[in-house]
């Protein structure tokens, strides 16, 4: 394939299935480097299977996704880690690491075998401790904190893995609202500052309007809208993929659209 300096991603003709279920069906879509990209739709639409095959998490065929213009069924999975950082939807872990070493986890690409952590891998880890807000956290157990808390921990070890890529699979599900915010804008300023592409799902489609370069809208294993907020989120596509009326304004912040359900009145 013929690298094209402004792509991140390339998806050709992607199919996945179990059975007789439909998960993927024929995905195509470039994403070009250093946009913020939403990932909205339904449960159970293909949002996580997309994400797993964009980092090789599953299977991938032959010529089916590219990374920076190489097939990634050609990469090791250390070239892909110094690529692509991923926070799955699943943070829990079984073993019982302090937080410190969690988040210095990040920095295993670029070492060898039976090499220690440098001044300077601790000194990335920190920072990225400090901007999620868990540094006070470093001594405890992993199995000590909270859900919240343990969610921005895997946040900063994705931020400690330093790559070009971020894949962030339901980022803020289990974080108060002032965590959500803060967690957003630090994604969104690394994305700016590192020319990082993110690749979020979300399921509030008004933060996804707010933070999103482009958003993909994804139903039954397909993409029905992609574009930026003001496109994708009509009252026709939301009507269609999540059987819901709406009301669309302005946010006057911002200039993107701002949804507003419209609930059935119960006397």
């Amino acid at each position: 394939m013929k690298k094209n300096i402004n792509d991140s991603i390339v998806i050709k003709k992607l199919k996945f299935s179990y059975g007789d279920n439909i998960v993927l069906n024929d995905i195509g879509i470039s994403l070009e480097k250093g946009k913020f990209y939403s990932v909205i739709g339904p449960n159970g639409s293909g949002k996580t299977t997309l994400a797993k095959y964009i980092a090789k998490l599953v299977d991938v065929q032959g010529e089916k996704v590219f990374v920076e213009g190489e097939d990634i069924k050609k990469m090791s999975a250390k070239v892909i880690a110094k690529k692509i950082s991923c926070v799955p939807q699943n943070t829990s872990i079984d073993y019982d690491f302090s937080v410190m070493d969690i988040v210095l986890m990040g920095r295993a690409p670029y070492m060898g075998r039976f090499q220690s952590e440098s001044e300077s891998d601790i000194k990335i880890a920190k920072r990225a401790m400090d901007i999620t807000k868990v540094w006070h956290l470093r001594d405890k157990k992993i199995n000590q904190i909270s859900g919240g808390e343990r969610q921005r921990v895997i946040i900063a070890r994705t931020i400690t893995q330093d790559t070009d890529l971020m894949i962030l699979d339901e980022p803020i599900s289990n974080i108060d609202i002032q965590h959500q915010i803060g967690l957003l804008d630090t994604i969104k300023n690394l994305n700016k500052e590192k020319n990082l592409t993110v690749i979020a799902i979300l399921h509030d489609l008004n933060l996804a309007a707010q933070y999103s370069d482009e958003i993909i809208l994804m139903n039954e294993g397909e993409i029905i809208s992609f574009g930026r907020a003001e496109a994708v989120l009509t009252k026709k596509n939301i009507k269609n993929v999540y059987n819901l009326d709406v009301n669309l304004i302005e946010n006057p912040m911002t200039g993107k659209p701002y949804i507003i359900p419209i609930y059935n009145q119960f006397s």
